[in-house]
């Protein structure tokens, strides 16, 4: 059954280790959308961060941002679904931070292009020094009201954000998500993001309904698309829900171990090698080519 779907994380996935789109991917895909196939973006990335990008590539479906608790369209800004963290869990999840000593981001403002809060930083954590200085930078002009400090965020949070996010070295991040898990249990869904060779890792907590496959599935079926006609790829933990529901996943050469390695995935090039590029043209543009990707 011919792909009707291809579901893109962004990091380490579409954007190579510079952050851009190659012209190598940016044809492939083009070349797929001529053959009716609809691309969608499926990021842990806020919905301003990952805004850009989807607008630059001329995507008509629904950006899936924040892991799936925010899906709307890039272009017009119509929410087409906001999953949003619950207030009490959000104050817990920002006491839980406290208590470790680690530094909290809101995302906020899911009817519009999106807002980052944030008060206190340590300058020690750098990662996230860099962060907020990048995300200010994608933004432009509108930083002074897309990234917002604020003197607490305890006084801030009056209402149900998008979600709350933490950064910081592998192992305080995995302490943090064990104790988030511990307290909320089900009432949260904590996903880790690792880079163990930059000894660095992202904790999102969002609504318990919220996750990547559960967008991709939602936008899926709103294009009466069935599961079998759906390709997604990725490279972290975040996107293992999005590739188990897809009928074909592919996982990219630089992702993590435990996906890389797992033998369930089909397996392409790195994001550094048009991994993206080579996974469209075997499955998608020539599906008649030598297989360059492992087997399920």
């Amino acid at each position: 059954m011919p792909i009707r779907l291809l579901a893109l994380d962004l990091d380490g996935t579409l954007l190579n280790s510079h952050g851009a789109v190659s012209d190598t991917n940016r044809h492939a895909l083009a070349e797929a959308r001529k053959l009716g196939v609809r691309v969608a973006l499926v990021t842990g990335r806020r919905f301003r961060d990952a805004r850009p990008i989807a607008l630059d590539l001329g995507l008509d479906v629904p950006l899936i941002s924040h892991n799936g608790a925010l899906t709307k369209h890039a272009r017009t800004l119509e929410t087409v679904a906001a999953h949003l963290l619950p207030l009490d869990e959000a104050r817990e999840v920002l006491r839980l931070g406290r208590k470790m000593k680690a530094d909290a981001m809101i995302s906020d403002d899911a009817e519009g292009t999106g807002t980052l809060v944030y008060d206190d930083i340590n300058p020690a954590n750098h990662a996230l020094v860099k962060y907020i200085a990048w995300a200010q930078g994608v933004v432009g002009g509108e930083a002074h009201n897309s990234v917002c400090r604020v003197e607490s965020l305890e006084a801030y949070l009056d209402h149900a954000p998008i979600h709350i996010a933490y950064s910081g070295t592998c192992a305080k991040m995995i302490e943090l998500g064990v104790k988030i898990k511990e307290r909320l249990g089900e009432r949260v869904r904590v996903l880790q993001t690792l880079y163990p060779r930059k000894d660095f890792a992202l904790v999102d907590v969002l609504n318990a309904t919220a996750s990547k496959g559960a967008g991709l599935a939602a936008v899926a079926c709103e294009y009466g698309i069935a599961q079998s006609e759906v390709m997604a790829m990725g490279d972290n933990h975040n996107d293992l829900e999005m590739l188990d529901y897809a009928g074909i996943a592919v996982t990219m050469a630089n992702a993590e171990p435990e996906l890389r390695d797992a033998g369930k995935y089909h397996l392409t090039a790195t994001n550094d090698d048009d991994g993206v590029a080579r996974a469209v043209e075997h499955f998608i543009l020539n599906p008649a080519s030598d297989a360059f990707v492992k087997s399920k």
